[in-house]
């Protein structure tokens, strides 16, 4: 029995991770002790290297309009633990983390003794997840995947309809080393029969992705092709404006405050979605709560205006795809400007390959620097970026990147999420 919420954490935290056997038999063997939770809601289902969370809030915010109640399971998390399980934008309380940690904590006791052994971090949260939101708390969920696809603990589900946001490398230590093989780990999501939308995807991983879904005789709805955006600008306010047209809908003119071309095919492959789920479930949507809807989603650490004077954005471009699509949006919307850039990143990922793309954008100051992470990028690591202006603790980092940027200046806080959250909470305190 775990006593407080504090109690709570510190067991979901020190279990392992990773390093379990790879599979879904330790999850269907507590969904199957707890009565199958997962079956008893409709859900949608989002794969990608990038974009899922921007996909989920978009998602909740058009079912969200329409009456729905929606709860998104998201990570990590930026502010509190409790956002990874949340009902219509709001994080379960304390008391219902604890209740849904006490409830399988027993079951994960249990396992540990059987051939399987006891289960992983994520499973746990997973699993607390199925639980909260198959006993009638929501009408949808909208379950975001942890890694992967195929083996993630997350596909015992069988959704509505299935998202796949983008194809990137990442992970690539579990995933594969090429796109096709990276994208048929994320197409393991595709269920028989369930439709899926495809974001903008790369050809040679969509070519695998439609040939799995063929195979499952799943309808795959594709970026472009099936669902189509025109008109695109970015708003001088902050946000973009853009067109959506599909075989059933047409929404114009679509204003997001979010930034980034990237957040425009993020959007549309949620609107796709909601139509696909919505004709599934015999919703009516109203094209103006639509609208609505996808205005006020927001989603932290996204290209987030953090202050005015100095402009602060945050931006959590955690690995090479997410980078890329960074510096595109630096080159649109800040290329006349100075820009500071203060960068930390995890080990496992490809920093200086990132490192070495950040240094080449014109007008760019880059300042590193570390955080409070076991597998955070520390000075020795980088070494041999001789030039680089490296800070060990991240405040000061800050602070040199404030008086570096001038009143023209951008200041572009990137990198890790874990990163981003830290310092995150900092500056809005």
């Amino acid at each position: 029995m775990l006593e407080t919420y504090e109690k709570a954490l510190k067991w979901i935290h020190g279990i392992r991770r990773f390093g379990k056997k790879p599979g879904l038999k330790r999850m269907e063997w507590m969904m199957d002790k707890l009565d199958h939770p997962e079956k008893k809601v409709p859900m949608i289902h989002v794969a990608g290297t990038n974009g899922k969370g921007s996909t989920v809030t978009f998602i909740r915010h058009l079912l969200q309009e329409q009456g729905l109640v929606v709860g998104t399971f998201t990570s990590p998390f930026i502010e509190v633990f409790n956002e990874r399980i949340s009902v219509n934008g709001e994080p379960i309380s304390n008391e219902q983390l604890l209740a849904l940690a006490n409830a399988i904590y027993p079951l994960a006791e249990a396992l540990e003794k059987t051939e399987l052994g006891g289960p992983s971090e994520f499973e746990v949260i997973t699993a607390m997840m199925f639980l909260y939101f198959g006993t009638g708390q929501v009408d949808v969920a909208v379950v975001e995947v942890g890694i992967g696809g195929l083996l993630d603990s997350t596909n015992i589900l069988t959704p509505e309809v299935s998202v796949i946001t983008t194809i990137g490398m990442d992970h690539m230590e579990l995933l594969g080393k090429t796109l096709p093989e990276i994208a048929a780990q994320k197409a393991g999501i595709i269920k028989p029969g369930v439709p899926v939308v495809a974001g903008n995807i790369p050809k040679e991983a969509l070519e695998v992705i439609e040939k799995i879904a063929q195979n499952q005789q799943s309808p795959l709805y594709a970026f472009q092709k099936d669902y189509v955006i025109s008109k695109w600008h970015t708003l001088p306010t902050w946000g973009e404006q853009f067109t959506y047209e599909d075989d059933q809908i047409m929404l114009q003119p679509i204003q997001l405050s979010m930034l980034g071309r990237h957040q425009t095919e993020n959007a549309a492959a949620a609107i796709k979605a909601v139509a696909v789920f919505s004709q599934k479930r015999a919703l009516l949507l109203n094209h103006e709560k639509m609208l609505l809807g996808l205005k006020q989603a927001f989603w932290p650490g996204r290209m987030e205006k953090i202050s005015d004077s100095p402009l602060i954005v945050m931006d959590g471009a955690h690995n090479v795809p997410g980078i890329q699509r960074l510096i595109e949006t630096i080159k649109l919307d800040f290329a006349q400007q100075e820009i500071v850039i203060l960068f930390a990143a995890l080990r496992n990922k490809e920093y200086s390959k990132m490192i070495q793309m950040l240094k080449k954008v014109p007008h760019v100051h880059l300042i590193l620097t570390s955080f409070e992470h076991e597998r955070a990028v520390t000075a020795e690591d980088i070494c041999q970026e001789e030039d680089m202006v490296f800070f060990e603790v991240w405040q000061e980092a800050l602070l040199a990147a404030v008086k570096q940027a001038g009143e023209d200046s951008v200041l572009l806080i990137t990198g890790s999420l874990y990163f981003i959250s830290e310092v995150r909470r900092t500056l809005l305190k």
